[in-house]
């Protein structure tokens, strides 16, 4: 196998995304001509007070999952979180966020948007959320995050406001559905038959790669 594609899906909102793409950053580096990191987003905060009601509401609603994540991010030293973080002005959906990440794919397929703009604004919109305290799903906060990494806002409001954005953010749904993605994030190797799931260490995702990378013609994974 030339080259390994990797599907990536992940929630805007999920804390266990934010704290693990120092590990998707080093997966690019180390494998940056063996490995394809295709991103896909889908909605495990799709319906925010409703996930917070029904998961958390025996063990102490939202002030009890805010300490939760908190306690996640303080567990690792290279990402922070922000006092007002599940705490002031709570985002109602991860999907406007995901829709604003769809436009800027469109835009970046298209070219009109340089290689990589979608992991930018990606990165970016999870630290205004977990590290600034920012309410990502607000369309003026999203936009400012596109100003704020010299993304034309223009392109981004073309992209939704002509259905593209949706059309994509659509396929990434229908694909999760296909593959039964129900958690964030989720990492699918060799046309779905692998997967890796939640908070998997670097080393695990890079014995999965060289094992598909290595692997003799025509011969199963034993992964």
């Amino acid at each position: 196998m030339d080259r390994v594609k990797i599907t990536y899906f992940t929630d805007a909102l999920c804390v266990w995304a934010y704290v693990s793409q120092v590990r998707m950053d080093e997966l690019k580096a180390n494998f940056e001509d063996a490995a394809e990191l295709d991103s896909r987003y889908f909605h495990v905060f799709g319906d925010v007070a409703n996930k917070i009601e029904t998961a958390w509401r025996e063990r102490g609603g939202l002030a009890a999952y805010r300490s939760h994540v908190r306690e996640i991010v303080e567990r690792f030293g290279h990402v922070e979180f922000h006092e007002n973080t599940w705490n002031i002005d709570v985002p109602k959906s991860s999907m406007p966020a995901h829709l604003f990440l769809c436009a800027i794919r469109c835009a970046e397929s298209s070219g009109r948007f340089a290689p990589d703009a979608g992991n930018r604004a990606a990165w970016a919109v999870r630290e205004a959320f977990f590290r600034h305290g920012r309410n990502v799903s607000r369309a003026k906060v999203l936009l400012e995050i596109a100003e704020s990494i010299g993304l034309p806002v223009a392109d981004i409001e073309d992209a939704i406001g002509t259905g593209a954005a949706h059309a994509a953010l659509g396929g990434d749904l229908e694909i999760a559905r296909a593959q039964s993605i129900t958690a964030s994030p989720t990492l699918l190797f060799n046309e779905g038959r692998q997967r890796l799931t939640g908070n998997v260490g670097y080393r695990i995702i890079e014995a999965n790669i060289r094992e598909l990378l290595e692997r003799a013609p025509g011969q199963l994974s034993w992964c």
